[in-house]
């Protein structure tokens, strides 16, 4: 567990680097410029270069499916909650998207590692596949709906160039293409350079946010799904499974990370909140700290 917090703790380390540059230098630190850079250029580095660390097999595509399946099932009636909630439209857009967004990546993938060991990684590599998906599909166009029409949300959709950047490394991977040395170290640097230009805009964002323009039932609503709705959803749906105990283990606990940058880039992008959307990451990533211990325990009891 403390290796877990110790990597935690490095990757909190280039928030704060972004933090600290737009407090130092403010408006000559662009936010737009970065969300730009980070959707359309060094984004679909780090979804091509996860698919080719790894050799995919047709018994590792249940994992992401029941990842896709579960999302669907909650993700409905939310949809429906939201509007009885929420009259702003922006608001309503983040809490149907926000909590189903959860930090697979930068967060999940090291933290399997630590409560599952390596043999976890195959299968957290294909759920922060399978979140791109939600991100950049189902994401982009809730996102989009706070300040566009429908007809304009679905063209939003098609713009993002890791979908098709997606379907480009599934086809390389299902059918064996092998990658050169120095194709894979450059696709390297791109997806580690997107990373860390996520959590530098994170940062940068953190920088003059108020917590008090966050109205309170976006913030109790959005955090209960991310951390009780959703998890909790999850745990009864796998128990009518077939899945080892292990796998189910690995999905609860991608369920339960925190909110990730990528909500930021879409609020960002489309106008919706960015500011109110960075507070609930923050927060969301905060409150994830003491939630670790819980999950520790948790998956010790019940799925090893």
């Amino acid at each position: 567990m403390f290796e877990t917090l110790l990597s935690l703790i490095f990757v909190y380390l280039f928030i704060l680097l972004g933090y600290l540059a737009k407090r130092f230098f403010k408006e000559q630190i662009d936010n737009k410029t970065l969300t730009l850079t980070s959707v359309y250029f060094t984004q679909p580095f780090v979804t091509v270069w996860g698919f080719s660390t790894a050799t995919l097999s047709t018994e590792h595509f249940w994992v992401p499916l029941y990842y896709l399946g579960i999302i669907t099932i909650v993700l409905l009636p939310t949809l429906f909650i939201a509007k009885l909630l929420f009259d702003d439209p922006k608001e309503r857009s983040i809490f149907s998207i926000a909590g189903f967004v959860g930090n697979t990546g930068n967060i999940g993938i090291p933290l399997g590692i630590a409560l599952f060991g390596e043999g976890s990684v195959i299968y957290t590599t294909l759920i922060n596949i399978a979140n791109v998906f939600v991100v950049y599909i189902i994401g982009v166009y809730i996102y989009s709906r706070g300040s566009f029409s429908i007809q304009k949300s679905l063209f939003n959709i098609v713009k993002i160039p890791i979908i098709p950047a997606s379907v480009i490394a599934i086809v390389i991977n299902i059918n064996h293409i092998q990658i050169i040395p120095q194709i894979q170290e450059f696709l390297k640097m791109g997806a580690y350079a997107g990373i860390v230009l996520q959590l530098f805009l994170l940062g940068s964002f953190l920088y003059g946010i108020r917590i008090k323009l966050l109205r309170l039932p976006l913030l109790i609503g959005t955090l209960s799904q991310k951390f009780i709705i959703v998890p909790v959803t999850t745990a009864i749906l796998l128990s009518f499974t077939q899945l080892p105990l292990y796998v189910q283990g690995v999905i609860f606990m991608e369920m339960m990370t925190p909110l990730a940058v990528a909500n930021l880039n879409l609020a960002a992008l489309y106008d919706c909140r960015p500011q109110e959307t960075t507070t609930l990451i923050m927060l969301s990533t905060l409150l994830f700290i003491p939630v670790i211990f819980l999950l520790s325990q948790v998956i010790s009891n019940f799925y090893l």
